[in-house]
């Protein structure tokens, strides 16, 4: 058994839909499950719609109903019906936000999950026409149950048992179940959504929960590449990667897989593959517990920016020795509901970085009654993702080429995991940084 999980962009017209029933066809041996996105921008829409029921009191579907429509049309489907009821229930629920004018973090779950809804019923709708027998399923139906922090919810330990008794039913069944990605229910039967990385997080569950051979996840890049394509032009796919380097990769702004989307796999082992379902042929990166198979490992597997970083400096003698001190500093961010990226100590002063979208006015006040601190925006955080047994090596030539280029490194933390080490610059210097390590660390070996 294998998971496929397609992303609103594969699966945004019917165009998008019949490219990947193809690619579903060839994998039928392999007897899999289908966890599909929302089509194209339904979501956006989804939300737009919400916003003009709350505040101009009208119920308007417009977007949603003509996407979903035009597409049903186009590829002859006969599951109007199911789509005009599931229509006609979103016109009901803003026609409900309207009139009393809220829209609670419970009712915006229930109003975005009609996207997955509706994507699966017509994805399933179209494998059936091609003689696959498909069946669309929202996920709750499939065990996914979920905590009530609503926009983000946790699944709960029961789902681990819950679904694949229900999964593994329809499999064996020969049937090809088709499941709404981002979705689950609370225990009182509420419908919640997993928040970022969500539908990622739905097919890696049910991979993981399932023993399946692998996940794969197909977006619109070739996999997981060096560095963003949008710096570096000649950026290239990194055929494969443990889920430690995957994870640092996607916190520190590679955009392929979030992190949590990751832990289920990461607790059983079981291997994810990222494709691109508009390049086929191109081989993606297979994500795996560890990299035994590869014959030679480069010292740096890719290389990754974070911008709009703010850096914190906290200075106190206090710190020299003073238990608690750490502790103290931690719980004004955490009591602010503040995350913090990267961490550097010493005797004297602990430093810090964050995202800009804070206001630290508050924090700086509390802290300020420990200890010195010295706040600046406009930072980048470049991380580099790499060989443990190499960082040595790795951080020589980085600094290396930082004091080439004529750029001061401004703090240094390599991560608990020790596969990443990161370094802050200035906000208009990272770009140029990622360029220069990638010519060293890439460019550098091909010639």
């Amino acid at each position: 058994m294998i998971v496929m999980k397609f992303g609103g962009s594969s699966v945004a017209d019917a165009a998008r839909l019949r490219h990947v029933a193809e690619i579903v066809k060839t994998q039928l041996p392999k007897k899999p499950a289908l966890v599909l996105s929302a089509m194209g921008d339904t979501t956006d829409h989804l939300l737009e719609a919400g916003d003009i029921a709350l505040k101009e009191g009208k119920a308007e579907i417009k977007n949603v109903a003509k996407l979903h429509q035009d597409t049903v049309k186009a590829l002859k489907l006969p599951v109007q019906k199911e789509i005009n009821e599931l229509l006609d229930e979103l016109t009901r629920l803003l026609s409900g936000i309207a009139l009393i004018r809220e829209l609670t973090p419970r009712t915006k779950d229930y109003l975005v999950s009609f996207g997955e809804r509706l994507s699966v019923r017509i994805a399933a709708g179209f494998l059936k026409t091609l003689n696959i027998n498909a069946k669309a399923f929202d996920a709750w139906d499939l065990g996914f149950i979920s905590d009530s922090n609503y926009t983000k919810a946790d699944l709960l330990r029961d789902s681990w048992d819950l679904i694949p008794a229900k999964v593994n039913q329809q499999i064996k069944g020969n049937v090809l179940p088709v499941v709404t990605g981002f979705l689950a229910k609370d225990e009182k039967g509420s419908i919640t959504t997993l928040g970022r990385g969500g539908s990622d997080l739905s097919a890696t569950m049910i991979g993981a929960a399932c023993k399946a051979d692998e996940v794969q996840v197909w977006k619109d890049v070739d996999g997981i590449l060096t560095a963003d394509p949008r710096i570096v032009k000649n950026a290239r796919p990194v055929q494969n990667v443990t889920y430690d380097e995957a994870a640092e990769l996607a916190y520190f702004g590679a955009q392929v897989l979030h992190p949590r989307a990751m832990q289920p796999c990461m607790k059983t082992g079981t291997p994810v593959l990222v494709k691109n379902s508009y390049n086929i042929d191109a081989p993606g990166t297979r994500i795996e517990q560890t990299l035994s198979g590869v014959k030679k490992s480069p010292p740096v597997r890719a290389i990754t920016s974070k911008h709009n970083v703010t850096l914190v400096d906290i200075i106190s003698t206090r710190m020299l020795g003073q238990y608690g001190f750490l502790a103290e500093v931690f719980s004004i961010f955490s009591k602010h509901n503040i995350s913090i990226d990267m961490v550097a100590t010493s005797e004297v002063s602990v430093s810090l970085t964050l995202d800009t979208a804070y206001d630290l006015t508050e924090v700086k006040k509390e802290l300020g009654k420990i200890a010195s601190v010295d706040i600046k925006t406009g930072k980048a955080i470049v991380s580099i993702i790499g060989n443990v047994k190499r960082s040595s090596e790795i951080l020589a030539r980085a600094f290396r080429i930082c004091q080439l280029i004529g750029i001061t490194v401004q703090m240094v933390s390599q991560g608990a995991s020790k596969v990443n080490i990161s370094f802050i610059v200035n906000d208009t210097e990272a770009e140029e940084v990622v360029k220069s390590l990638h010519i060293d660390f890439f460019d550098a070996v091909e010639k």
